[in-house]
């Protein structure tokens, strides 16, 4: 059974910074890839960022490429997702999320286990 943790959220002003962190347990972090989606209320689940297992290829949803960077460190079982120049539209809660293979992908169906959510807002 995979435990996913993320951290990290909280409230920013419009072009600030935050850095989300996922720590995994239960599973070879190794051997999958990763994914953060985000969903605001109202709205329904959407990919934002994905990771192969290596990190070799990394996935960025449009309204967040040029901003946003995915990054993993496999020694220690975490997924990052560093985010910057942070708009109001980014308010979301943020899910990190294994793929049920290491091959980065950006449809949710292809990820079975995903975390608890942290928030994200971003004051104008």
């Amino acid at each position: 059974q995979v435990r996913l943790v993320e951290s990290g959220g909280g409230l920013v002003q419009a072009g600030g910074s935050l850095r989300l962190s996922c720590a995994a347990s239960g599973r070879t972090f190794s051997s999958y890839a990763m994914g953060w989606f985000r969903q605001a209320p109202g709205k329904e689940r959407e990919f934002v960022a994905a990771i192969s297992w290596s990190g070799g290829i990394t996935y960025y949803a449009d309204s967040v490429k040029g901003r946003f960077t995915i990054s993993r460190d496999n020694a220690k079982n975490t997924v990052y997702l560093q985010m910057n120049s942070l708009k109001p539209e980014d308010t979301a809660v943020y899910y990190c999320a294994t793929a049920q293979g290491g091959i980065a992908t950006t449809m949710p169906n292809e990820y079975d286990e995903w975390g608890q959510g942290t928030q994200v807002t971003v004051s104008s």
